[in-house]
């Protein structure tokens, strides 16, 4: 129910602006819109097209080589399945923001934080997708998206209407944080915050273009534990973070993330739980209220359980 649009520098939960002024920029070497953001390939044709070759293969393995009826089933097939393809992306938005808004209000049945009219805000990854499809989620009034590449976001961004807010919920290398600066001057938020170097040099490249507001930022923290994952370690959060609130004037710290064990349905409880404890440790720390730092967890396959356990940012790209 949230209308108009957002500053690059001001994002809270999930607005819906109006939907004009968005047109699809893409380039015509890719297939057409059809790739649904929040869903999966709804079309008849195979995505195994051969790299570079600009051709398609039918299903059934039927390559384009000049053959006339088979390129004009091909554009048929393609033309019937992108003029239906609005519906879907649009339902499967609908349909998780219908999820989040009943996560939320059985939180507040239950005794939780009561989140106003903020909500949940919902991330939409929108990684390996075409920007065809991002723009039809923009048209249905959604403006929040996560991308995990810096080449794949700084190659979106320009194509994208201004007032989309970009996260990058991506690994972050020092090397690449001028690319991923300049290219997206207006990022949002940097979900993957997770050493002083890193801090640093994006400290170092917000002023260099010329950013009016400061970058918001989250500490990723890895309350697995897991080699694999990125994040500091539960015991190294808060002098991160305190590093970031005192030392990096271009900088806000706006919460913690984390991604977590999966276990049959989820994240685990463990991993809610160590990252409230670390938020409880950070607001101490810094002198901030808990409530001013996000929590940002939970993703397709345990966003609803995220938010009955506090969440206030979500990530969904596949539910």
């Amino acid at each position: 129910g949230d209308v108009g649009a957002e500053a690059p520098c001001a994002w809270s939960g999930r607005k819906a602006s109006s939907l004009g002024g968005a047109t699809s920029r893409g380039s015509q070497s890719r297939p057409p819109p059809l790739l649904l953001l929040l869903g999966h390939w709804h079309h008849a044709l195979d995505r195994g097209a051969s790299a570079g070759s600009g051709g398609w293969r039918h299903p059934q393995g039927f390559e384009r080589r000049g053959c006339v009826a088979a390129a004009a089933a091909a554009a048929a097939t393609a033309a019937t399945a992108a003029s239906v393809s609005v519906r879907p992306v649009r339902e499967n938005l609908a349909g998780v923001l219908t999820k989040i808004d009943a996560a939320v209000a059985a939180r507040a049945s239950r005794g939780g934080t009561n989140l106003g009219q903020q909500g949940v805000r919902l991330v939409a990854v929108s990684k390996t997708k075409p920007v065809e499809a991002l723009v039809e989620a923009y048209e249905a009034g959604h403006r929040h998206f996560g991308e995990n590449y810096v080449q794949e976001l700084v190659q979106k961004a320009p194509e994208m209407p201004e007032d989309v807010q970009w996260h990058f919920i991506g690994r972050l290398q020092s090397n690449k944080v001028s690319t991923l600066i300049k290219g997206c001057p207006k990022l949002a938020c940097i979900e993957t915050v997770a050493s002083e170097k890193l801090a640093r040099a994006l400290n170092k490249a917000v002023p260099a273009v010329g950013r009016e507001c400061k970058l918001k930022v989250m500490i990723q923290v890895n309350s697995s534990g897991e080699k694999s994952k990125g994040g500091v370690e539960p015991e190294d959060c808060v002098s991160l973070a305190v590093f970031v609130a005192k030392e990096c004037e271009h900088l806000e710290l706006a919460g913690l993330m984390t991604i977590g064990a999966p276990d049959y349905s989820g994240c685990r409880a463990e991993d809610f739980e160590t990252l409230h404890r670390c938020r409880q440790e950070v607001a101490e720390a810094v002198g901030i209220k808990e409530e001013d730092l996000e929590l940002s967890m939970g993703m397709s396959n345990d966003f609803e359980t995220a938010i009955l356990e506090g969440s206030t940012s979500v990530r969904v790209g596949s539910s």
